[in-house]
Parts: C-alpha cells; structure tokens; sequence
C-alpha cells in the first residue's frame, strides 16, 4: 500500500504548521474540536483545499449549515464529495462499512490516499454516545491499513464534557485553528480504551416494568412476542422487522454461548421499543465483537453480532456480575 502525504506532528505534542509534510503509511486519525464557525472553517477549509490540490478524493459529511459555510470558503467545489451527516452517521458499524467500502474502491481505482471531514451529528452525542465513543476508538483497527486522513470535527457548544474527553482519549493526532497539528497525548490503544470504559446508560424505560419478560425462549418466540409489542408502538414496519431479527440473533448467542437463564425483557412506548438480553455468561472475549466484520467469526455468535450492530437503531453490551447484557433499541432515543 504507497504511503500517504500527512502533517507530520511532534512527538513532545508540539503544534507544527500544515505546510509541513511526510509520508506517513496507513491511518492518521485526527481529532479538530472548534469553539465557534471561524474556528470551524480555519481547521476544515485548508485540510479541504489541500486534498483538493493534490488530488486526493477529499469527503466531508456534516449539516447543511456547514456545508453552505464550506461552499462559500472553499477554493474549488469540484474536488470535494459533500454527504449529510444524518445519513452518514447513523449507526456506528454501518458507517464503518460505508466508509471502508469507499476507501476499497478509490484505492481499487489507483488512489493513493483519502481525506474525509466527518461529524457526528446531535443525536449521537446524547445516550447514543457510548456507541459512537467505540466507534471512534475501533476504527483505528478498522481503518488501520487504509491511507485515510480523517479530521473528525466536534462543537465544544453542543457537546458535553464526556463525549470530549472520550475524543480526546480515542484520536491519536490533534488539530488546532491556528494550522497546528500534533501528537495527542491523551489517546488510548483501542483495546486499553474499550476494558476502561463504564457500563453503557441504561435506556430511561428500563427504569418501568417491563412489557414483556421471557425466561430461555426459543428464538422463534422472542422474534414473534417482540413483534407483537411493535404493534403498540409507532415504529415503522421495516424497523421492527429488523428489531425482530436481531432479538431473534442475540438470543440465539445466548442459548448458544452464554450461561443459563437467559432472560428477555421489553419496553414499549409509541415513539420506542427497547429490548434487553442477559445471560449469566461474561460475554465475549474478543472487544472488538460486533463491530468490526473481521470479528464475524469469534466463538461467541461474532457474525450475528456484527448482524445486529448494522440492523437496529442502538446497539450496546454490557458484561459485569449480572452476566452479559445485549440492549437493543428501535425508533427515536429517550
């Protein structure tokens, strides 16, 4: 794989200019945290432009707002690939697919290197986040072999304190509206990062009785009682369907691979169906199960994992002295 062109920063975390180059192989992972749009357009615009110059495909998924502030800076329009944000980032395994599946085929065409802006959009940084903070952190296995630049852009207005301090433990490089990029000292190996992580929220209907609450079930009958409770819910058909089918997997990994009992609960309100799984098994091994495809075969159901992160709307795991917990969620967060 030819090596890409990126800023080469200084190992004490010193800023160094963008003017300043190396080659550099494989994934360059930068975090631009912006306080204001001038911030915003000083750290974006000059990592666009000089894609654009060097003929490097250069992408940049973000809200229309921004985009129009984008279009107006920007030297040449031609070179740059604009994508919504809200359709990009809506699940964080299914973005993973989507970008590796553009990096594969611009590198199939001859491309020696790619840059992408990216932002997650609100929705994602409220009880969403705990996906997106693994997101971030996976992706440097995900990405670690693409030569792939990416500046992943945060609002410090919008954005609460964890979801920050998560960036800045999940981006090794850093880049700064002065033209600065550097070393980030704060960043953690993906796998140091995922052990360290707190248990994911739990969604606020699990503080209710449940709807429903099924004790080993056949498959077949948590898809249909899970279905069912749909009906009282204003989700769409093809969302439940795809809640269905994933309930249906993950209680299958629990039968297959967990510890007895495995218990199935449900909670249902018109705008939301949450499901819990939990078997008193510890769970996978592998950290990276479900969300990267290269651990669809772990011993611990890894392709329907991967299945289910891709199909519902929220996805999180949870392994502690309850056992091990898989929360599934379809239709708008609480």
């Amino acid at each position: 794989m030819g090596a890409g062109i990126y800023p080469q920063p200084q190992p004490d975390g010193a800023a160094v200019r963008s003017g300043a180059a190396t080659g550099h192989d494989g994934f360059y992972h930068e975090a631009a945290c912006y306080s204001s749009d001038d911030d915003f357009l000083a750290m974006v615009v000059p990592f666009l432009d000089g894609g654009v110059a060097a003929g490097e495909p250069t992408i940049i998924a973000v809200d229309e707002r921004k985009a129009s502030l984008v279009r107006s800076a920007a030297r040449d329009l031609a070179g740059i690939t604009f994508l919504s944000n809200a359709d990009q980032y809506v699940r964080p395994v299914a973005t993973i697919r989507s970008f590796r599946t553009v990096v594969a085929d611009h590198l199939a065409a001859g491309v020696k290197q790619i840059r992408i802006v990216g932002e997650v959009p609100p929705l994602g940084l409220g009880i969403a986040w705990d996906g997106w903070a693994r997101y971030e952190s996976v992706i440097n296995v995900a990405y670690h072999d693409f030569p792939l630049w990416t500046l992943c852009v945060y609002d410090r207005r919008n954005a609460p304190e964890h979801v920050l301090a998560d960036v800045a433990r999940t981006h090794s490089h850093v880049a700064t509206a002065d033209g600065g990029h550097s070393v980030n000292a704060a960043f953690q190996e993906p796998a140091a990062f995922l052990v360290g992580r707190p248990a994911p929220p739990a969604d606020p209907l699990e503080a209710t009785s449940p709807a429903i609450e099924l004790v080993d079930p056949l498959p077949s009958n948590a898809r249909r009682a899970v279905a069912d409770l749909g009906r009282r819910s204003n989700i769409g058909a093809d969302a439940l369907g795809d809640l269905a089918t994933s309930v249906s997997e993950v209680v299958t990994n629990g039968l297959l691979h967990g510890r007895p009992p495995v218990v199935l609960r449900a909670w249902v309100v018109p705008e939301r169906l949450v499901v819990t799984v939990t078997d008193a098994g510890s769970g996978p091994v592998d950290l990276f199960v479900g969300m990267v495809a290269s651990s669809a075969g772990s011993p611990h159901g890894g392709f329907g994992l991967w299945l289910v992160h891709q199909l519902c709307d929220r996805v999180s795991m949870d392994s502690g002295d309850h056992g091990f917990t898989v929360r599934l969620v379809a239709g708008q967060d609480g």
